[in-house]
This record gives C-alpha cells, sequence and structure tokens, in this order.
C-alpha cells in the first residue's frame, strides 16, 4: 500500500477518535487539578458568599458561565453533575437554574455523544451481527421514545446512556430531543430542592439529599417514563391486531 494512502488513512483515523481522546485525557487532568474537591457541600459553602455577589454584579454572564460549566462537567462525565444542579438551584433559583442546568446537560451530552459516534462510527458500519441490526432498526424507529424513558428515570448513569446511544448508532435529532426533553423534570426537581437548602448551608450543616430518591418523587418520575413508552406498546398492539 502506498505510503501516501497509510497516512491518508492514518489521518482519518485520528480525526475520528480525537474528539473522544480529549475527553478522556481531560478527565483525569481535571481530578488531578484538584478543582473537582470544590464540588461538594462543604466548600461550596465556605464559597457561597463570593459567588453570590460574582452573580449580583454579573447578571448575564453569570447563568451563561454556569450553564457552560455544567455542559462541560457533563461532556466529560463528572458524576458530581446532581450537585451542581442543587447549586444551580440555590444560586439562580428554580426556573433560571434549571433552565440553565438543563442547556448545559443537554449540550455537554451531545458532545460526548458525537465524540463517541465519530469514535465508533467504522465498527457500526463493519457489525453484521443480526442482534445488533435489529437494535439499530428499533433505534432508528423509535429512538426518541427509549431514550426519553430513560432520562426520564435520573437512576441510569447519565454517561453511560450517552456512549450507548452513539454506538448503538441513534441519530442525533431524536438523541438531542429526548435528552432536552426528558432531563426536564428530575433538573427542576434538584434546582427547586437547592433553591431551599441555603438556610441549611448558613447553619453549617450538610444538606440531607435522601428525599430525592424517595418515592414520593421517583413515583411521578416513573410513570412519566411510562407514559413515554405508551405510543410504542399502542403500535404494538395495533399490529398484532391487524
Amino acid at each position: 500500500m502506498p505510503r501516501a494512502v497509510c497516512n491518508l488513512a492514518a489521518m482519518r483515523t485520528l480525526r475520528r477518535f480525537a474528539p473522544l481522546a480529549i475527553l478522556l485525557c481531560a478527565l483525569p487532568a481535571l481530578w488531578a487539578s484538584g478543582l473537582l474537591n470544590h464540588l461538594s457541600w462543604a466548600s461550596f459553602s465556605q464559597y457561597e458568599a463570593v459567588l453570590s455577589a460574582w452573580i449580583g454584579r454579573h447578571p448575564v454572564l453569570a447563568p451563561l458561565a454556569y450553564a457552560a460549566a455544567y455542559a462541560a462537567t457533563t461532556a466529560l462525565s463528572v458524576p458530581e453533575a446532581a450537585v451542581l444542579t442543587l447549586i444551580g438551584g440555590l444560586m439562580f433559583g428554580t426556573l433560571l437554574g434549571g433552565t440553565m442546568a438543563v442547556i448545559g446537560a443537554t449540550v455537554g451530552a451531545l458532545v460526548l455523544f458525537l465524540a463517541a459516534r465519530s469514535a465508533f462510527a467504522t465498527s457500526r458500519e463493519s457489525s453484521t451481527g443480526r442482534r445488533l441490526a435489529r437494535i439499530r432498526a428499533a433505534l432508528q424507529r423509535d429512538g426518541f421514545h427509549y431514550l426519553l424513558a430513560i432520562r426520564l428515570i435520573p437512576a441510569f448513569p447519565f454517561w453511560l446512556v450517552n456512549l450507548a446511544a452513539a454506538i448503538a448508532g441513534m441519530r442525533v435529532l431524536p438523541f438531542s430531543a429526548a435528552t432536552l426533553i426528558g432531563i426536564i423534570p428530575a433538573t427542576f426537581l434538584y434546582a427547586w430542592i437547592g433553591a431551599g437548602v441555603g438556610e441549611v448551608l448558613s447553619s453549617g450543616d450538610t444538606p440531607d439529599l435522601s428525599a430525592i430518591f424517595s418515592p414520593r418523587l421517583i413515583g411521578p418520575l416513573m410513570a412519566l417514563a411510562l407514559l413515554a413508552l405508551l405510543p410504542l406498546v399502542l403500535r404494538k398492539r395495533n399490529r398484532s391486531d391487524a
């Protein structure tokens, strides 16, 4: 094989894997920097007054910076994103904090999705397994409903769902729409809870967030997830009756 052809193939491979490689390298670098150590209630309580003052001086820039930080943590699959949602509710209120968190999470998820889809594009095309082909066909047809149901329940690891959707070959538009819509209920719920923990932090205590996973709050989210799958159930029922 001519050297020029080999170099061209190497460049194409590099371009495919570069976005995902950058994300994979950035995460340990972020951990090593020590910045993630400040993403906790104990650290946040020390800087709350400073952040509140800065937000007061920059009412437009501050929410945008928060959304950008949220997008970065989501793209890098940082597990403390839930804490960041609560902090957004505390700093900006339920409506603005929840909105910026939804935007940031959707953008970050899309970045990771596109990076993974680029890296695994060739492997998807070369695979001919019948089971995988059926999965891809189902995602092409009903991927929005499946992903919407998964997004509505915050029990599934966010980063894992992003990677799985990319590897399975889900399309960009259904992925983005299902992510945006599906994370709204839980995100605003977290922001609402975060908006009410100011008094707890001011007293020097750590908020008890166990109520987030109580049946009283998870139950409605699971009901919404089942509702998202209802069109698929009805479609299959109509096919069986035909």
